[in-house]
């Protein structure tokens, strides 16, 4: 933290993926090296660090008041980068991490690929909050023109094809398979027989929430609790589909909450799973 509270504005807009203190036990002074990716997996920087500096930037900025440092020329450059990134048609393939190993608070892999409902809730939420802090210029208003498009398109996808209640799971249970053209049911050619024995049991009447995954031929029911949160605070659900998670979050108090704060992910693991998936010891997992 800088003078009076503010923060300190670190490079051009992308938040260090970890800190190193190294000390010197001579001169007894201690040094803060910010890793921007070197020691990342793969060395690249998860993009999601992007998302989260804006976010953050975006909050203090709310609560406080003050708009200065949001205003300063290189906040501005700094949102501008990370959007020229996230927003181009390459994106993809940059040496970016878009969605890391533990993006969704696990210490180990959890079989999140592609495009989880994690990255997706963080992005929608950045976009937003990007929008609110770019200034009214000639560069500002041409980014806040992509982002309403991206906003319009992300939330219409989310909300169609990531969202799960009693209605669409129904719906999927009678899916037909192989269908072509632009008036398949089952865009994503999913199999019926993909849905797990426990989705049935947990999905209350009255509820839903946002599934962890969506790709071609496959679904991944878990339910993750720091995306779905988000997104109720990001205005990605619907009023309505806000309501439905809290109403499962209700209904399910005893597996997602039970003794303890909101679980990350639920269920988490099952059988050996733990042995295949993470890698690592059974009391990791829980």
């Amino acid at each position: 933290m800088g003078e009076k509270g503010r923060p300190i504005h670190l490079g051009a807009g992308v938040m260090p993926a970890s800190f190193k203190v190294l000390h010197d036990p001579v001169k007894n002074y201690e040094t803060i090296i910010a890793d921007f990716g070197e020691c990342a997996i793969g060395r690249v920087a998860p993009i999601d660090l992007g998302f989260w500096w804006i976010i953050l930037l975006c909050a203090y900025t709310k609560s406080t008041g003050d708009t200065s440092l949001a205003e300063l020329p290189e906040c501005q450059r700094g949102i501008r980068l990370i959007l020229t990134l996230c927003l181009s048609e390459a994106f993809d393939t940059f040496p970016t991490l878009l969605c890391a190993d533990g993006c969704c608070m696990i210490d180990r892999r959890m079989g999140v690929y592609e495009y989880p409902i994690e990255i997706q809730a963080l992005f929608f939420m950045a976009l937003r909050c990007a929008l609110y802090l770019l200034k009214n210029d000639d560069e500002g208003k041409e980014c806040a023109d992509r982002i309403s498009k991206r906003l319009h398109a992300l939330s219409y996808h989310m909300r169609s094809f990531f969202w799960l209640d009693i209605k669409q799971l129904n719906d999927i249970y009678r899916y037909k398979t192989e269908e072509y053209s632009h008036t398949a049911v089952n865009k994503f050619n999913v199999m019926p027989d993909s849905l797990p024995d426990w989705v049935f049991d947990f999905m209350p009447t009255r509820g839903g929430y946002f599934i962890g995954n969506v790709s071609p031929a496959r679904m991944d029911f878990r339910w993750f609790c720091l995306s779905n949160c988000i997104a109720i605070l990001s205005s990605l659900a619907t009023p309505e589909q806000a309501s439905a998670i809290m109403d499962l979050i209700e209904s399910r108090w005893e597996e997602l909450v039970g003794e303890m704060p909101l679980k990350i992910c639920y269920p988490a693991m099952e059988s050996h799973e733990w042995r295949i998936v993470t890698g690592c010891d059974p009391k990791n997992t829980g």
